[in-house]
């Protein structure tokens, strides 16, 4: 039976994916904070890459295991993907609102793995979501409505610490008993609110489609040869076998871009510290200026990443999703590697406080964000826009597990690598391992000229 879906409004494409929301809101709490969190209750800077392992493990194994689990599952009441939206939101939640009270680095390492398994379960059928729901010729806006949603509910989860200082609700050195100031708690607990509710709110106003009959004696048949988490390993095999040529192309991409990130994440907190105030002591003003410093940044950049998200659309369609992504990828690994040569105290411009008297400064060190939300919202859309059309509908699952294990695979061998020898061969220093970023992003966008773009269907099966 051949199914046409229909084209979508701008407002239901809005409607599910602002669970995204949520996931985003989570993951940028972690970007900010943890390697801070760390540091509070005791880790050293050469313990931090291996602290963030989490992560990646939790995406390799889960990610691919949930893709495949979701393109054989189906549900009249709950669905195909949603299920899994809701399991994962509840374990992110509780997660979020336990990690400020961590008395130990290896209680936060362990609550850090059930957050990121819970937003792994999440978010791999969000991006299969997607392609089930849009037609070729609305996968871009799609896939960007995401781009959009990752920057608004990274930039607020970063920003939350510093209004809460801004309004007067507590202060800079305001801390609970293990360390953790006041105002990262409050953060974690708007964060735990936002994951449940917004994808409550894309789980109520979002209909799946039905699988086409071809696809429920497919899915039935599957399930008659073996066992569910069986049949999903075996998906996996086959499909990484017949992986098409653009997914392969895609690999070297990945690879440089996100062990780039990793490295930013991790060490932008110690970098800010040692360039502004020259000091990497946790417990000195200075960290924990740069660690506010740290929020505001990556909440700037992905202020530009949802301004300009759905402006990379048009330019995906005239000049090739692959040239946009290219251009900014070079356009992020500039800005991070100027990030620690500008500065904190010379001022671009100001404007009156909006939540308390006196004025904000926008310093130098912002003009980073530019570069680095363009790349971001490039990151978060363009990829998955090139492989969406390369791959079959009735796998979009799996593929997508399969697509973000290129994601994680580059985190663990960043943190084996940088827990080994990387780090002693950058001097032990955080600002060479932000250089060391910017070149891999460029080197990314190098990678992007390669590959071979695919072309939209007329039709959507």
């Amino acid at each position: 039976m051949y199914y046409k879906k229909p084209k979508l409004s701008f407002w239901q494409i809005w409607n599910m994916n602002f669970g995204f929301f949520g996931i985003q809101f989570s993951f940028g709490l972690q970007q900010s904070n943890m390697s801070a969190i760390y540091k509070y209750l005791g880790a050293n800077e050469s313990e931090i890459p291996i602290l963030w392992l989490a992560g990646p493990v939790t995406g390799l194994i889960i990610q691919p295991i949930i893709g495949a689990m979701s393109d054989g599952t189906w549900s009249p009441k709950f669905g195909r993907r949603k299920p899994y939206f809701l399991i994962g939101a509840i374990c992110a939640s509780v997660a979020l609102i336990l990690m400020p009270y961590s008395q130990s680095i290896w209680m936060a390492a362990s609550l850090l793995w059930i957050l990121d398994a819970g937003n792994n379960i999440a978010m791999e059928p969000y991006r299969a979501f997607v392609s089930d729901k849009l037609q070729d010729n609305q996968l871009s806006l799609g896939f960007l409505m995401q781009s959009f949603f990752t920057g608004l509910g990274t930039t607020l989860a970063n920003f939350t610490p510093a209004i809460l200082i801004s309004i007067g609700f507590f202060s800079l050195t305001d801390t609970m008993g293990n360390g953790i100031p006041v105002s990262t708690y409050w953060a974690f607990f708007i964060g735990s609110f936002a994951s449940i509710f917004t994808i409550l709110y894309s789980v109520f106003t979002t209909k799946e489609y039905p699988p086409t009959d071809e696809q429920l004696e497919e899915i039935r048949k599957e399930k008659e040869k073996g066992g569910f988490f069986k049949n999903a390993m075996i998906g996996i095999v086959v499909a990484i076998k017949e992986m098409p040529l653009t997914m392969k192309q895609l690999i070297p991409v990945k690879f440089f871009t996100w062990y780039a990130m990793f490295c930013y994440w991790q060490y932008l907190t110690s970098a800010l510290s040692l360039s502004f105030f020259e000091t990497l002591d946790e417990n000195s003003e200075g960290f924990k200026q740069a660690q506010v410093f740290t929020g505001q940044i990556n909440g700037t950049y992905n202020i530009v990443c949802f301004l300009v998200a759905f402006a990379l659309v048009p330019l995906a369609y005239r000049y090739g999703a692959k040239s946009v992504h290219f251009i900014c990828l070079i356009l992020g690994g500039i800005s991070i590697f100027m990030l620690p040569e500008l500065s904190h105290s010379t001022i671009l411009f100001s404007f009156p406080n909006p939540f308390a008297e006196g004025h904000l400064d926008i310093a130098t060190m912002y003009l980073s964000t530019i570069g680095l939300g363009l790349a971001w919202a490039s990151m978060m859309s363009m990829p998955y826009q090139l492989l969406a059309s390369s791959i079959p509908s009735h796998k979009t699952g799996v593929y997508m597990g399969i697509f973000n294990m290129c994601i994680v695979i580059p985190m663990i061998i960043q943190i084996v690598s940088m827990q080994t020898f990387v780090y002693d061969l950058l001097n032990e220093n955080p600002v060479n391992v932000l250089k060391l970023a910017a070149l891999f992003l460029i080197l990314a966008a190098i990678f992007t000229l390669f590959i071979s773009t695919p072309k939209f269907s007329s039709h959507d099966s």
